[in-house]
C-alpha cells in the first residue's frame, strides 16, 4: 500500500469494507469497562473518528500536537489515535497502572497538550500536571475537548515520517525513554504482518484477531491494530488475560488468530484437559517467551502453533524476526532467522562476531539504503541515547542470543538491567529512584529474582534503621501510590550496606548474588500480596 498516514490507511480500508467489523467488544470486556458490547464496523468507526477529529481541530489541535491517552483497551483509545493522526497530531499512550511520580515525568517530558483519561484518574492527572508545571488539562472522552491557548493548524498533507505516537519504554539508566514512532513505523508493521507468510497468513476481510495485550504497548497498537486495519480484519480487545475464561472468549469471539505472552500458555496448561480444548477456530498464535518445556505439549493439546517472535518497541516490525516457517525447532527458545530484509550481527563482549553456538548481543538493522526503516525515529530529547543505541550503524538490542549452524536464532538472556515480570519490562534504576523518596529508606537497590509464574519478581534491598515486617509492609503500601503495581517490590530485604563499585555505583553482579543468598536464607520479607492492580 502507498498510504502515507495511519488514518489514510484506515479510511481506505473503510471504503473497501465499510460494513465489516473493525472491533468486537465482548460482553465480559464491555461489563468491565461499562461500554456497549458488540461489533463496531469500519464505517461506524470512521464516522466516530471524523467527528472526534473535527472537535480536536476546532479546539486548536493540529500538526505536532501531543495528546495523552489513559483509557485501557476501550474503543475510544483507537478513536482518539486515528482522529489525532488525521490532523498530523500524535498520541502518548499512558499505562493506567502508572502513579504519581511516573505521571509527572511523562507529562513534563512529553509536553502533551491534553490528555483523555478515565474519570477516576482526572484528579490524579490534574495534580500530576500541576506538580510537573504543565498547563495540560485532562478530560474524559465524553467531555468537551479542552482548547489550546494557541491553535495549531492541521497538517496540510500526509507524511510517513511524521510522528504518530510517543511510546515510553523502560530505561536501564533511569527514567523511561520516549520512543518517537512515525506513520512509517505503523504502516510497515501492517505490511509486514500481511506479507510474512509461512504459518502466518492473514486472509483479506476474514480474520478475527484476539489480544489481551494493552494498547499502550507496541504489540497491540502497532502490530495487532495495523494487521487488522491493513487486511480488513476484526480486532477483539480484552481488558487483560483471564485464564479461567480465556477459552470461552476465544470460542465466542470466533477468533482465527491470537497474540500471547509467555506466561499465558503456562497458566492455560495448568487447567484440566477437556474435550473442548480444540473446540475453536484459531489457526495460529503469535508472541514470545513460551516455556521450552510447554511449547510442544501446548500445541499438541490445543491444536495450533505458537509462533515465537523477537522485536522491541525500538525495532518495531522493521527488525522483527519470527519462526513462521518450518522447522520451527519447538522447545528450544528458537525465534527463527532473519529474512533478506533484515541484517543481524551477534557480537561478544570484545565487539567481535560470535561463532555459531556462542551467545552474544544481537545487533539488527534494515537491509538496503535505509538501515532504520520501520524502526523508531529517536529517543525524545535524548540524542546521546539514540546515538549509543545505533553505534556503528547497527541497533544494539541488549538481548543475548545464539545462532545455530542452520542460521536459526535462540534467545539466551537479557544484557540490560531490566526485570521482566509477566511481560512487563521494569527498570531497576527507575524503581530505585522512586523508592529512595520513602522517608524510612536511606539507600536502596533493586534486582530480579526468579518467579515460577511471572518469570521475574522485583526484589528491593534496603538500608534503613527500621528493619522489620511492618516497615516492609509500609514500603510496599507506599509504593503502590507512587508506581505501577507490577513494579512494586514483591520481596524486600534489609541490609546494612549495598555492594558498590569504587565510583559508588551499585555493583549489579554482587547485588544479584546477595539477593540469591538472602532468598536462600529466608531473610527476605514477602510483600507479593500487596501487589494488586488498582481498579
Amino acid at each position: 500500500m502507498s498510504d502515507l498516514s495511519i488514518f489514510a490507511r484506515f479510511r481506505a480500508t473503510a471504503a473497501r469494507w465499510p460494513d465489516k467489523p473493525f472491533l468486537d467488544i465482548l460482553s465480559e470486556t464491555a461489563d468491565i469497562y461499562g461500554v456497549a458490547a458488540g461489533e463496531i464496523s469500519y464505517a461506524e468507526m470512521l464516522a466516530r473518528v471524523v467527528k472526534r477529529s473535527d472537535a480536536l481541530a476546532a479546539a486548536g489541535y493540529g500538526e505536532g500536537t501531543r495528546v495523552g491517552v489513559l483509557l485501557h483497551n476501550r474503543p475510544e483509545f483507537l478513536e482518539i489515535f486515528l482522529a489525532a493522526n488525521r490532523l498530523g497530531a500524535s498520541i502518548v499512550p499512558i499505562n493506567p497502572d502508572l502513579r504519581r511520580s511516573e505521571l509527572e515525568y511523562l507529562i513534563a517530558h512529553s509536553e502533551m497538550a491534553a490528555a483523555f483519561v478515565l474519570p477516576d484518574r482526572l484528579a490524579e492527572m490534574s495534580e500530576a500536571a500541576l506538580t510537573a508545571g504543565s498547563a495540560m488539562l485532562p478530560v474524559t472522552p465524553d467531555q468537551p475537548t479542552p482548547p489550546l491557548p494557541t491553535s495549531v493548524p492541521p497538517a496540510a498533507t500526509d507524511d510517513a515520517s511524521r510522528e504518530a505516537a510517543l511510546l515510553y519504554t523502560s530505561g536501564t539508566t533511569g527514567s523511561p525513554k520516549g520512543c518517537v514512532l512515525t506513520n512509517e513505523y505503523f504502516l510497515h508493521s501492517g505490511d509486514w504482518y500481511r506479507d510474512v507468510g509461512g504459518l502466518i497468513v492473514l486472509r483479506e476481510g476474514e480474520e478475527r484477531m484476539l489480544t489481551p495485550l494493552p494498547l499502550f504497548h507496541m504489540n497491540a497498537l502497532a502490530v495487532s491494530v495495523m494487521a487488522m486495519m491493513t487486511q480488513g480484519g476484526c480486532l477483539i480487545l480484552l481488558d487483560r488475560f483471564h485464564p479461567s475464561t480465556w477459552w470461552d472468549s476465544v470460542r465466542r469471539s470466533k477468533a482465527t488468530c491470537l497474540h500471547y505472552l509467555g506466561v499465558m500458555p503456562a497458566m492455560l496448561m495448568k487447567a484440566p484437559e477437556s474435550a473442548q480444548d480444540r473446540d475453536h477456530a484459531v489457526r495460529f498464535g503469535f508472541g514470545a517467551g513460551v516455556s521450552s518445556e510447554l511449547h510442544g505439549p501446548f500445541e499438541e493439546r490445543f491444536g495450533f502453533p505458537l509462533i515465537e517472535a523477537w522485536a522491541m518497541t525500538e525495532t518495531g516490525s522493521g527488525g522483527v524476526i519470527c519462526a513462521s516457517h518450518e522447522p520451527r525447532k519447538v522447545g528450544t527458545h528458537c525465534f527463527g532467522r532473519a529474512t533478506d530484509e533484515i541484517e543481524i550481527r551477534i557480537i561478544n563482549d570484545a565487539g567481535d562476531d560470535a561463532q555459531d553456538g556462542q551467545p552474544g548481543e544481537l545487533l539488527v538493522r534494515r537491509a538496503g539504503d535505509n538501515p532504520r526503516y520501520g524502526f523508531f525515529r529517536e529517543y525524545l530529547k535524548n540524542s546521546e541515547a539514540t546515538q549509543e543505541a545505533w553505534e556503528g550503524g547497527w541497533f544494539h538490542t541488549g538481548d543475548i542470543v545464539a545462532r545455530d549452524s542452520d542460521g536459526d536464532l535462540r534467545f539466551v538472556d537479557r544484557k540490560k538491567n531490566v526485570i521482566r515480570r509477566s511481560g512487563e519490562n521494569i527498570s531497576a534504576v527507575e524503581v530505585e529512584t522512586i523508592l529512595a523518596k520513602h522517608p524510612a529508606i536511606r539507600q536502596v537497590a533493586v534486582a530480579a529474582t526468579p518467579d515460577a509464574v511471572r518469570g521475574d519478581e522485583v526484589v528491593a534491598l534496603v538500608v534503613t534503621s527500621d528493619a522489620d515486617d511492618e516497615t516492609a509492609a509500609d514500603i510496599a503500601r507506599w509504593a503502590l501510590d507512587e508506581m505501577a503495581y507490577y513494579k512494586v517490590p514483591g520481596w524486600i530485604g534489609f541490609v546494612t550496606e549495598l555492594p558498590r563499585t569504587p565510583t559508588e555505583k551499585i555493583l549489579r553482579a554482587a547485588l544479584k548474588d546477595l539477593v540469591a543468598d538472602q532468598m536462600a536464607a529466608g531473610a527476605l520479607h514477602d510483600t507479593r500480596a500487596f501487589k494488586k492492580r488498582s481498579k
